[in-house]
């Protein structure tokens, strides 16, 4: 009876991609970042979204292809970190008294994150037509009289929202 030899060479290669370009990746987000703390987190992630798609070989430009990847990443840093900045500002403004718990704080914040992510690569009317209606429970008039729009253009932002949350959800695993 034989035993499977697992392919190694997969693994052979992302070491070699890693060992070959981590310091220059951590180097190239710290220019951006300013932060060697984030630069060498979000070099860490660049190469486990690399071995998750299983890309690592073959790659004829493999600093393009890293750059691209933390490119998202330093742009998915900015976004979260904006977005927590508003949440803790919305939460100053309310009265300590109706604060959330620090679990439900948290809890409230991924939530946040998860609609980000779900309107990510909407356009902005769209995205605000659909947060006015689904957060904020405004009526159709209503958004359209905020935001000075006809009420068959937010029939319409409501719809391409409603398709893109569709497809987005149709993507996840």
């Amino acid at each position: 009876m034989s035993t499977a030899i697992p392919d190694s060479a997969p693994h052979a290669q992302l070491d070699a991609l890693y060992r070959e370009h981590n310091g220059w990746l951590r180097g190239w987000l710290r220019k951006r970042l300013n932060d060697s703390a984030d630069a060498a987190d979000l070099a860490q992630d660049t190469f486990v979204r690399v071995l998750l798609a299983r890309s690592a070989g073959g790659l004829h430009e493999p600093r393009h292809y890293l750059a691209t990847i933390a490119r998202g990443l330093v742009i998915d840093l900015y976004r979260r970190r904006s977005l927590e900045q508003a949440y803790l500002e919305a939460l100053a403004a309310m009265p300590e008294a109706v604060h959330p718990s620090l679990e439900e704080q948290a809890i409230l914040f991924e939530a946040l994150l998860e609609i980000d992510r779900l309107l990510d690569g909407l356009g902005a009317k769209a995205r605000q037509t659909f947060i006015l209606s689904q957060c904020e429970g405004l009526t159709y008039a209503q958004i359209a009289e905020r935001l000075g729009i006809s009420l068959r253009t937010v029939n319409n932002h409501m719809a391409k929202a409603m398709e893109h949350c569709c497809l987005v959800m149709a993507t996840l695993p």
